[in-house]
């Protein structure tokens, strides 16, 4: 119980509510296991509660009528999804699947419905995660649309140069044939802008690992 308050504690969604908010929280959810490749719900699904990463990853993506994946996004620990089609009574609008062995926090809509209408703060806080979401998919999309695939490489190297708070190297958190598949391009497209990277002297590649040669050379780019 300590530790599920812990984690919900160190959440986006969850920071800075006091310990009986967290504990009323902590009294509707339901802890799942997923091994990995396992899917959590797709697309059309009725909204019936929303997710929390305790551990592990999920990928959120759609599929083309041809068959072909497109990734939307990619949670870790700490991180909400779903929760957009609860608050709406809409069905979820994409699919979910795990990555790796992952546990997930699962929140019943009706209940947790009702802890948003009696905890003020705990509103604001959906709104921040929304807000910060929003912001993702809006960067996504001008990046699909606006940025050739070297553009949108070096614009994910960038994003996980800020994350993970380091200029010299990042390392890969999902295998590069997902990667490609988040930066709408094919897995043989992708290895060659990772070659061409290298060649022009702005990063070095050690499996999932990328040492970061030239971080302004990739803000141009």
């Amino acid at each position: 119980m300590q530790k599920k308050i812990e984690m919900l504690a160190a959440s986006l969604l969850f920071n800075g509510l006091p310990p009986e908010q967290l504990q009323k929280i902590t009294g509707i959810v339901v802890g799942k296991q997923y091994p990995k490749g396992t899917p959590i719900f797709h697309e059309g699904d009725p909204g019936i509660g929303f997710y929390l990463v305790a551990s592990g990853k999920v990928k959120i993506f759609k599929m083309s009528f041809d068959g072909k994946e497109q990734i939307l996004h990619i949670f870790g620990p700490g991180e909400p999804f779903g929760e957009v089609p609860v608050f709406y009574g809409t069905p979820f609008p994409a699919n979910a699947t795990t990555l790796v062995d992952t546990k997930l926090y699962f929140f019943p809509r009706a209940e947790f419905v009702a802890l948003v209408a009696a905890t003020p703060s705990l509103a604001l806080n959906m709104l921040a995660v929304l807000a910060l979401r929003l912001r993702r998919f809006a960067a996504q999309i001008e990046s699909l649309s606006l940025k050739e695939a070297p553009g949108r490489l070096a614009s994910h190297l960038r994003y996980l140069m800020d994350e993970q708070k380091r200029r010299d190297k990042v390392v890969l958190d999902i295998p590069k044939g997902q990667l490609a598949s988040l930066l709408g391009t094919s897995a043989e497209t992708l290895s060659r802008i990772f070659s061409k990277m290298t060649d022009d002297g702005l990063i070095r590649v050690e499996g999932k690992t990328i040492v970061i040669l030239d971080p302004d050379g990739l803000q141009e780019l």
